[in-house]
């Protein structure tokens, strides 16, 4: 089990993390969400054993994490962190980047193991190319079948998928997420994405200012956000008040009904492929919700909260 216990850490004198504690059993999957600056990189870091704590202890197992004042060489040896620069060596092919830690001994073996890492990443083609000629998408895959190399029993991603394409992205998670699960490596992921979120994370811990303002199930924090910060966290929402209740409320959730006391004026529509997003007004406040059709300017509609 990982137990952060109390924990807080500033840069100079600017408090960057304040007294932080959780446990995460082996085996789950953390997201760490919240707004850029909330502390979500620096949580991983100090993790990972990169920076010394000011305050508080952290612990895998038995085994506290301690920082540059203990280790000539930052980091946990059975802690694997991927940060958002890479750090592959660019005049090496993506094959010898995947298996630089991998040992050479039985030199099948790690081929073996190089092979099964970029089929995971979807990097396979790639195997004999230099890494100085990829995307950074194609990088961030390299990257990430690398930290796997040696199965850490705990791994550390920070925004493991924002350079790769969409239409690669969701096979990549898939793929990823049943490899941890399937070999019980316990992970933390700093993400600003809500598919990383919902579809693949045991719990949710949201940040904000360096602090853990809510901790819960992805369907939980979801369905009953307890501020519009948490529920902006997954993506456009309304907060509107009706008979002195105030309500989070998402788009698909608002449906056109022919009458009704929430009535808006329509601002523009939005195409999404499967639908419309719609943006309205009402008392100056902006409203969207989601359609088949789409609106003119300046039409007014009745909306209903479905249940």
């Amino acid at each position: 089990m990982l137990q952060v216990q109390h924990i807080s850490f500033a840069y100079l004198d600017q408090t960057t993390i304040e007294n932080l504690s959780f446990q995460l059993e082996k085996g789950k999957n953390l997201a760490v969400i919240g707004e850029s600056g909330c502390g979500k990189s620096t949580l991983l870091k100090l993790i990972y054993g990169l920076y010394d704590l000011d305050e508080g202890r952290i612990f895998w197992n038995e085994n506290e994490v301690l920082g540059p004042k203990f280790h000539l060489i930052p980091g946990m040896e059975y802690m694997k962190y991927l940060a958002q620069d890479f750090d592959l060596m660019p005049f090496i092919t993506v094959a010898e980047n995947v298996g630089k830690y991998l040992s050479n001994i039985y030199a099948d073996v790690k081929q073996a193991r190089i092979a099964e890492l970029l089929e995971i990443v979807e990097m396979t083609e790639f195997a004999t190319t230099k890494a100085k000629y990829l995307s950074g998408g194609q990088m961030q895959r390299v990257a990430l079948a690398r930290v796997l190399a040696l199965e850490p029993e705990v791994l550390l991603l920070d925004e493991p998928f924002s350079h790769i394409d969409n239409f690669r992205k969701n096979s990549l998670r898939r793929k990823l997420f049943a490899y941890l699960k399937e070999k019980q490596i316990t992970a933390i992921v700093a993400t600003h994405d809500s598919s990383d979120v919902l579809s693949f994370a045991d719990a949710v811990l949201v940040m904000q200012n360096g602090n853990i303002i809510a901790c819960d199930s992805p369907e939980n924090l979801y369905q009953k956000p307890t501020s519009k910060y948490i529920a902006s966290l997954f993506g456009d929402v309304n907060e509107i008040e009706i008979k002195g209740n105030k309500r989070y409320v998402y788009p698909h959730q608002l449906q056109v009904v022919p009458e009704s006391d929430l009535a808006v004026t329509v601002l523009q529509s939005y195409y999404k492929g499967s639908h419309y997003l719609v943006e309205a007004e009402r008392d100056g406040q902006k409203i969207f919700f989601d359609s088949q059709t789409a609106f003119p300017p300046q039409t007014t509609v009745c909306m209903a909260i479905s249940s």
